[in-house]
């Protein structure tokens, strides 16, 4: 099974006077990078929670938030009396000196004064924090779910252009007949050109010929190239999705083709290979989203 590590996962749940909402977004990455945004009274279990969602997600570069709401009258912020009274004395001695009456005008600066409204230290109850985890569960749930059908698609893509490599393989056997007998032939002219045509050992001209066919013989690149392509749709097939198991795979597929392309020595089978590497790129450039 495919998975993408592209995804994305949004929870809510009600805490009396909290309403709590939990995002997970995910992108590539070859190692698991978790960006969290999270209120001061939750941070206490924020260990856990980075590990939860490591766990589940495995890789890729992880946008984690939680926003929470305050409901009704509850306010986790109060105002510093003793620091507004002192503002207050200061601003009231400044008005006599300034000989301003008017006082009115001093709440509305008090509040927007330095440290006069301090945050306070959120208690977060056992049920509070149960609907918590059960929230960012649901929301690991639909990431996963998000990367499954993101996945399928994937797949898909993956088969379509392996399987579009095993059928250009399959139209290299017409050409090496064609290149036996052009290899021959002109192997033929370069004796005819240098040699006298009744000097020419039939046995030794046969002996070179075989020699160069050994030479760029191509049936062992074919057999391992068709037997990668094969390998690569299992791996896809396994419960596990193994994005890096299949960056390796397409590397060996990689180096056949590579091969199949330097001992080739003719131009339509270079055009095949031209079109196998084509095909190996976009397959490399999916297996980065694959987790």
């Amino acid at each position: 099974m495919i998975k993408s590590m592209t995804g994305f996962g949004k929870a809510l749940c009600e805490c009396q006077n909290r309403n709590i909402t939990i995002e997970i977004k995910t992108l590539n990455s070859k190692q698991i990078d978790i960006n969290a945004r999270i209120p001061n009274g939750y941070r206490d279990k924020e260990p856990q929670m980075r590990s939860l969602i490591s766990s589940r997600l495995q890789r890729g570069k992880i946008d984690f938030s939680i926003n929470v709401e305050i409901t009704g009258e509850a306010s986790n912020y109060k105002i510093n009396k003793p620091l507004a009274l002192k503002y207050y004395s200061e601003l009231k001695e400044l008005a006599v000196d300034l000989n301003e009456n008017n006082f009115s005008d001093f709440l509305p600066l008090l509040i927007r004064m330095p440290d006069i409204l301090v945050s306070e230290k959120e208690e977060v109850s056992d049920a509070e924090w149960n609907s918590v985890f059960q929230a960012l569960e649901e929301a690991l749930k639909q990431v996963d779910d998000f990367r499954i059908q993101e996945g399928k698609m994937l797949e898909n893509d993956l088969l379509i252009r392996n399987n579009i490599i095993l059928q250009l393989l399959e139209r290299v056997e017409p050409f090496e007949k064609i290149r036996f007998e052009n290899l021959k032939a002109k192997i033929l002219k370069d004796l005819n050109d240098f040699t006298e045509k009744d000097s020419i050992d039939k046995n030794r001209f046969e002996q070179e010929l075989v020699y160069y066919l050994e030479k760029l013989d191509i049936t062992e690149e074919k057999v391992r190239l068709r037997k990668h392509c094969e390998y690569f749709v299992e791996t896809m097939k396994e419960p596990e999705s193994k994005g890096k198991k299949l960056i390796f795979i397409s590397q060996e597929i990689g180096r056949e083709i590579n091969t199949l392309g330097s001992k080739a020595n003719e131009a339509n089978i270079q055009k095949v290979v031209v079109q196998m590497k084509d095909e190996l790129e976009k397959i490399k450039e999916q297996l980065f989203n694959i987790l």
